[in-house]
This record gives structure tokens, C-alpha cells and sequence, in this order.
């Protein structure tokens, strides 16, 4: 009876969502491009700011699977980032052991006639301890810049497919 119950009930969910105009974000709908459609037809613009601008410009390019060459993409992608780095905590030399590293990506979508499409701002939190040994310090380091690219890439490309649903 219980197995009724839950197909009844799952059975009335699908009524209820299929009801209320859902599709999936990447999927297509009647016909309109979906996401992934749309981000294969982006270039992601060579991002300045050292190792986190080639990093989250990598991560992009991962996510997107956009075009590997500029003259081909029908959209631009332009990413800015600035980096903070804060001592958080100290030891009783007032040596800092902790930093916080504060990533914000401001980003712009531009059309074949650079015409602006979208803008949006994303930003994230990561920290890292200072060690003893110099290597392990940087490669905290390297490892929290990663993290921040990574989350910082995931919410761009959220964002970019919540637009593109809409838009299209």
C-alpha cells in the first residue's frame, strides 16, 4: 500500500511541475537553444591578474566548452578580478599563521558587436594557513586560488545559463 502511496504521490509532483512551465536550464525547450548551445558559441577573453586570472579563466573554459578562438564566438566573455589578502591570525610574535583570501569577479557578456548582453559580480571567501615550510605555505596558497577560481567560475556559469534561459 505504501508503494501506491509513494507512486500516487510522486505521479501528482510530475502533474504539478509539468503544470507550472519547468524545463531544464540546459536542456532545450520548443525548439529555443539551450545553455550549453549558447556557452559553446562563447570565447572567454584572456583574463589579467596573474596566476588567479589564468586560473579562472581555465575553469571557465572548462565549464563553458566554449570556442577556443575569438573570430568564431558569437558572445564575448570579459572577466575582471581583484584580490585581497588579509592576516587573520597571528602568533604570539605577531607572525600572521592565516591568511583570508577574498576573490571578486565582475563579468560581461558581449555580443559580435560588443554590445553589452549581461553584467554580474560574483565573489568568494577562502582561506589558507602559513606553515613552517615555505613550500607548503605557497602551495596553501596555490591551493585556496584554485578553490576561489573554481567557485567563482561555477556561480559565472550559473548565472550565464539563468540569463540565457530568460533571454532566449
Amino acid at each position: 500500500m505504501k508503494i501506491v502511496s509513494r507512486l500516487v504521490a510522486l505521479t501528482g509532483c510530475a502533474l504539478a511541475l509539468s503544470g507550472c512551465g519547468f524545463h531544464p536550464l540546459y536542456g532545450t525547450h520548443a525548439g529555443d537553444p539551450g545553455a550549453r548551445q549558447i556557452f559553446s558559441s562563447i570565447y572567454v577573453d584572456p583574463i589579467e591578474h596573474e596566476r588567479m586570472g589564468y586560473e579562472l579563466r581555465n575553469q571557465l573554459m572548462d565549464q563553458l566548452r566554449g570556442v577556443e578562438h575569438p573570430v568564431e564566438a558569437l558572445y564575448h566573455l570579459h572577466v575582471t578580478v581583484t584580490e585581497t589578502r588579509e592576516g587573520v591570525a597571528l602568533q604570539n610574535d605577531a607572525t600572521v599563521t592565516r591568511y583570508d583570501l577574498a576573490i571578486r569577479a565582475k563579468y560581461e557578456p558581449t555580443d559580435k558587436n560588443m554590445k553589452s548582453v549581461y553584467k554580474g559580480e560574483e565573489s568568494t571567501l577562502e582561506s589558507f594557513d602559513v606553515a613552517q615550510s615555505p613550500y607548503a605555505s605557497l602551495s596553501a596558497q596555490e591551493d585556496s586560488e584554485r578553490n576561489a577560481a573554481s567557485d567563482i567560475a561555477q556561480h559565472i556559469t550559473l548565472d550565464l545559463s539563468v540569463h540565457f534561459a530568460h533571454d532566449h
